[in-house]
């Protein structure tokens, strides 16, 4: 597949801005920095941030094994997935490609941009209906967004369908994986030299815990992250975030502590769920979540604030009539659900 051909006319043409830091690239050295128009006295965080966050792309491609060349990071994955949208989709021409039940950001993300949204609802078993997707596609589909594990279900997409999918569609294929460590399944990122029109995006708000500091990952072809760094902010991840991401991210095996308590947390819970009378279904999960499908949703989400305890009701979704979507707490939180539920 040619990249260049999936990528706006503008945007190749595009001379990116250069920033007094993109220049001077050494954070290291004893310099004396008058290039930047900072205020000089020092405060940790008077000097403007690494445009690039090498220090941060070093310690992710230790970890994930992926070259720094191959990774972009952004004011969380929403910024990172708009960015493809503006480097990708031709305004009022082109379109994306959405599986619902899904994320509701591509959906928004696309009309910000002005960009035509197609949607093929997932089957029954929640997994990509491949044929329909290559069916509605045309020369204008430039990205397919693939949720897996997917938000709201919880499930992982089969490798098949995602295989046959990044073979065939014409466009990118973007795997968003922010529920990935708490799956069984193997990432995607394994397998980035095989496809050159596979973008994968991960977070660290969700197993890492920093959904406060809002770092996004982009993972692609160094061809796909050139021309996204050609368009990012010069400084869209600010000094505070770089520090406090390299910090968690080197903690290697608290996260996964963290991780493994959350799993364990997650099966007690669907054990306790199974008592529950007017649970109808509780759905598989490769994420930190539950979908469960009750009698009626919107009673129960509300007899569930009365007890001060907040989920999400996605009845409204496709798919997803009278289904209640549970994150896995801590144990006293997820002791606090169940006896809630007991109690309705």
């Amino acid at each position: 597949m040619d990249i260049q051909k999936l990528i706006r006319d503008n945007i190749k043409a595009l001379k990116p801005y250069s920033s007094a830091r993109d220049e001077f690239k050494d954070f290291t050295s004893e310099m004396v920095f008058l290039d930047a128009n900072e205020n000089p006295f020092e405060n940790g965080v008077n000097r403007y941030p690494d445009p690039q966050q090498t220090t941060v792309k070093e310690a992710l491609s230790k970890l994930k094994e992926v070259p720094v060349s191959q990774i972009l990071l952004g004011n969380g994955s929403d910024e990172v997935l708009d960015l493809i949208f503006r480097a990708f989709c031709e305004p009022k021409q082109d379109n994306i490609i959405t599986l619902p039940p899904t994320y509701g950001m591509y959906k928004v993300l696309a009309n910000i941009n002005n960009v035509g949204e197609r949607e093929v609802l997932l089957t029954d078993k929640f997994q990509p209906n491949v044929k329909e997707i290559l069916k509605i596609s045309d020369k204008h589909s430039k990205i397919l967004f693939l949720c897996s594990p997917n938000n709201p279900t919880g499930n992982s997409f089969s490798n098949e369908s995602v295989e046959i999918l990044l073979n065939s569609f014409n466009g990118l294929v973007v795997i968003d994986e922010a529920y990935i460590d708490f799956s069984s399944e193997k990432s995607w990122l394994q397998r980035l030299k095989e496809f050159p029109n596979l973008v994968v995006t991960q977070t660290l708000s969700k197993a890492y815990g920093m959904a406060g500091i809002r770092l996004g990952i982009c993972y692609a072809s160094e061809e796909i992250i050139a021309i996204l760094n050609k368009i990012k902010p010069p400084y869209n991840v600010n000094e505070l975030t770089q520090q406090r991401a390299l910090k968690r991210i080197l903690t290697k095996n608290k996260v996964q502590k963290e991780v493994n308590k959350i799993l364990e947390q997650r099966e007690k819970l669907i054990g306790k769920l199974k008592s529950i009378s007017f649970i109808e279904e509780i759905y598989l999960t490769d994420a930190n979540f539950i979908l469960i499908k009750v009698d009626d949703a919107t009673k129960r989400y509300h007899q569930l604030i009365e007890k001060g305890i907040v989920i999400r009701n996605r009845t409204n979704q496709p798919l997803c009539e009278n289904t209640l979507r549970l994150t896995v707490g801590t144990t006293n939180e997820n002791i606090k659900l169940i006896t809630a539920l007991n109690d309705l």
